[in-house]
């Protein structure tokens, strides 16, 4: 079911144009599934733990790396190390394929760099409506207070 492996490079797994993986970057551990199951699941190491180093990587550029580690969060440890479980099917092979598609698509996300948000300066009616609106409000919680006899 993977598709993203190319025949002409063996051991590579293209990421973008530009990221290519080294099959060598990639660290696999089969575990015990969590959650319930009946005899097999104590038994069977079906699901994946799957780890990379991010920080040694020499595949990804470093301001990816960076967003990279930013979007997986708690994933990555302080030593750089980003780890993704896979335990969704019962079957190793699928496990496999499925944690290996998650870190790919991570890191097509992280190398897309968002543009920075230029600041605008609001229009003189949208201060306006927005004064009005204030204006109002402040008179709805002036009429809410008890009566005044000076009023």
């Amino acid at each position: 079911m993977l598709t993203h492996r190319s025949i002409d490079t063996p051991g590579m797994i293209p990421i973008t144009p530009s990221i290519c993986l080294d099959d060598s970057e990639l660290e696999e551990r089969f575990i015990r599934s969590p959650g319930p199951g009946g005899q097999k699941v104590n038994k069977v190491a079906t699901a994946v733990q799957l780890r990379f180093d991010v920080g040694c990587s020499p595949s990804v550029p470093v301001p990816v790396k960076r967003r990279l580690i930013r979007l997986a969060g708690r994933r990555v440890s302080n030593a750089g190390i980003l780890t993704l479980e896979a335990h969704r099917f019962r079957n190793r092979e699928r496990n496999r394929e499925d944690a290996l598609e998650r870190l790919i698509e991570l890191i097509r996300k992280a190398s897309h760099q968002s543009k920075p948000r230029k600041r605008t300066k609001p229009t003189r009616m949208s201060n306006e409506r927005r004064l009005e609106l204030k204006r109002r409000r402040a008179q709805t919680k002036h009429r809410r207070g008890a009566p005044r006899w000076d009023d």
